[in-house]
């Protein structure tokens, strides 16, 4: 792919918090986050390219203790991610058969699960039974932030979600699995809410 064109782009969003995507787009566009915490970093929602750059420039921010996705089309080359770090990969025991390429770094976790001191992966299905989010406790300075890919599609302007079950057609999820997502979600406080995309 770097044949191709494509290149990595990796930005500080806030304070310990960084995109990671790719140039032109791969797939749907979307771009990772990279949040660093003192007991390490993780990757969620990895894109499907890695290089150099990348590799350098996620380094320089201290590297990666885990990576892991909010659902399966999110799930990019995360393998590859994985090793390049020597990283564990996160993943909801429901949707590992979603995982084309399984590896012995593959943690599996249901409900929640502390990945790194003050990150908190939440399952709360919808567009996948495993469909999950990050809750970064002290994101936003300090109020908190959750990362959701596509769990909750974050409309533009940033300042209210809907419920989709397929993003690039704009279908809704059911009712019962919204409240599902709320439900699950209800425990977590935040300020802040981040999406899969550069810009919602």
């Amino acid at each position: 792919m770097a044949d191709s064109g494509y290149r990595s782009d990796v930005r500080e969003v806030e304070a310990d918090l960084f995109g990671v995507g790719v140039r032109p787009g791969v797939g749907v566009g979307q771009r990772a986050l990279l949040v660093r915490t003192e007991a390490g970093n993780l990757l969620w929602d990895p894109p499907a390219f890695i290089d150099e750059a990348a590799i350098e420039a996620v380094q320089a921010l201290g590297g990666l203790a885990a990576v892991s996705s909010s659902h399966p089309h999110m799930y990019g080359a995360i393998v590859e991610w994985s090793h390049a770090f020597s990283a564990e990969i996160l993943l909801p025991d429901v949707d590992l058969t979603w995982l084309m390429r399984p590896d012995p770094a593959v943690r599996s976790w249901s409900g929640s699960l502390e990945a790194l001191p003050g990150l908190t992966l939440v399952q709360c299905g919808g567009h996948f039974p495993g469909s999950a989010v990050v809750h970064w406790a002290a994101g936003a300075a300090g109020r908190g932030a959750i990362f959701v890919g596509d769990t909750l599609f974050v409309t533009s302007g940033a300042d209210r979600v809907s419920f989709i079950w397929s993003a690039p057609n704009r279908l809704p999820l059911p009712e019962r699995e919204v409240r599902g997502i709320v439900a699950a979600l209800a425990p977590y406080r935040s300020e802040r809410i981040y999406g899969g995309w550069w810009d919602p």
